[in-house]
């Protein structure tokens, strides 16, 4: 093989890998609706537990929550084919998510765990999430959320009881609903385009 042909195929795959890490991107901003309604269904979960100290709440909006991501995923990706790379952020998702399903109940339900613990070992599991997510991606907004999420947790392991819901609140808000938010408004953009020139 000449220098000439290498070089070519080595710049093929190189448009190759960065074309995958675009869909990648894509099929994330696809699902930018999932972090918004994770975002909502905590922020809900906690108004609703600290307000009407309904000790329900958490399990109830969880499971709504984990329904309504079940059947809307089911719907969208009925007609799509998946990607190696769509299946590698999804399991990072699934893993994160099945963890934390059995975790918090189960030290709930033991009694071994206070509000801060909670907020701290959440913040850090989510910090991991979008940190692993980005780094395959390369996406520089979804790191950013990782650091705010580890930020969250390092601070609810020393900050002071009202402003440690305050810290979380605000990292719930900017890293899932305002992220979901811009994934959600970047995949219309992308869909725009798309329509625009075919």
């Amino acid at each position: 093989m000449t220098a000439n042909a290498e070089e070519l195929e080595l710049k093929d795959r190189l448009s190759l890998i960065e074309s995958m890490i675009a869909e990648g991107r894509r099929t994330t901003e696809r699902w930018g609706w999932v972090f918004v309604l994770w975002g909502v269904a905590n922020i809900t979960a906690i108004l609703w537990a600290a307000l009407a100290h309904f000790p329900w709440a958490w399990p109830i909006t969880m499971m709504t929550a984990w329904v309504v991501t079940m059947v809307v995923a089911a719907r969208k990706t009925a007609h799509r084919p998946s990607t190696t790379l769509g299946r590698a952020v999804s399991s990072i998702w699934i893993a994160l998510g099945v963890s934390m399903m059995l975790l918090f109940p189960a030290l709930g339900i033991s009694g071994r765990i206070d509000e801060y613990i909670q907020i701290s070992v959440a913040s850090a599991m989510l910090g991991m999430g979008y940190a692993a997510s980005a780094i395959l991606l390369r996406w520089k907004a979804q790191f950013a959320c990782a650091l705010v999420w580890w930020a969250s947790s390092v601070y609810a392991c020393f900050g002071k009881s009202t402003p440690v819901a305050v810290v979380y609140l605000s990292a719930l808000f900017l890293c899932m609903i305002v992220f979901g938010v811009y994934g959600m408004i970047s995949d219309w953009r992308a869909r725009r385009r798309e329509a625009s020139h075919a």
